[in-house]
């Protein structure tokens, strides 16, 4: 990476490939963001797809910079409060992987969506990423594993990271949304991709749970 301090890069390679290969997993498993996105692309049209999905990774901007400050705050208040934080987030993790668990059979509901302009889409797409306390949480817990806290500049690692997740999540929401005319809406109706998808995002949210807990500002 090109960010250095001191003649040191403020990512490692191993890092940011796993920051990489762990945000695009996370994106592509079936969420009520990606959902509405393709269901936009499917009954109203690749461009209204493709402005639901720009609307909705937008709203990861404030997220990120509500996240960057908060962990910023956290850590210089005191180490039990960065304590307090991890198992909090910890537990919060572990509680998505047990409703992934549990609900893991359940299909992927679809619900057709009325027609709107691509204006309104997007910024309908950007109050629902916004408003959504579980992405904030989401933001506060997954980020933080990924800073090279030795480095400093550990607020601007997160909005280096955060930048990075929208980046890949508009990318990914858009081209899925765009094309969802080709997708069949039996696929993610069918239980057994359901499960898959459930259990696979159970099993990351542990790893993230038990990498938070072994995190050190």
């Amino acid at each position: 990476m090109s960010l250095q301090k001191k003649g040191r890069y403020m990512f490692t390679l191993s890092s940011f490939l796993l920051f990489i290969g762990t945000s695009i997993v996370l994106i592509l498993i079936p969420g009520p963001d990606l959902i509405f996105a393709i269901t936009q692309g499917m009954t109203n049209g690749r461009k209204a797809g493709f402005y639901t999905a720009i609307g909705l990774s937008l709203g990861n901007i404030v997220h990120t910079l509500a996240a960057a400050l908060g962990l910023s705050i956290i850590i210089t208040t005191s180490v039990t409060a960065f304590s307090i934080f991890k198992w909090a987030g910890a537990l919060y993790l572990f509680y998505l992987s047990y409703k992934a668990i549990k609900y893991r059979k359940n299909p992927i509901q679809i619900n057709v969506a009325e027609p709107k302009s691509q204006r309104s889409l997007l910024l309908k797409g950007l109050t629902m990423n916004i408003l959504n306390p579980k992405v904030a949480i989401f933001f506060l817990t997954f980020l933080p594993q990924f800073v090279q806290y030795k480095h400093g500049y550990v607020p601007l690692q997160m909005i280096i990271l955060g930048l990075i997740f929208l980046i890949l999540s508009g990318i990914i929401f858009a081209l899925l949304a765009y094309f969802a005319g080709t997708f069949s809406q039996r696929l993610l109706e069918k239980p057994k991709f359901a499960e898959y998808a459930n259990v696979t995002a159970a099993i990351i949210y542990i790893g993230l749970g038990l990498k938070l807990l072994t995190t050190q500002p």
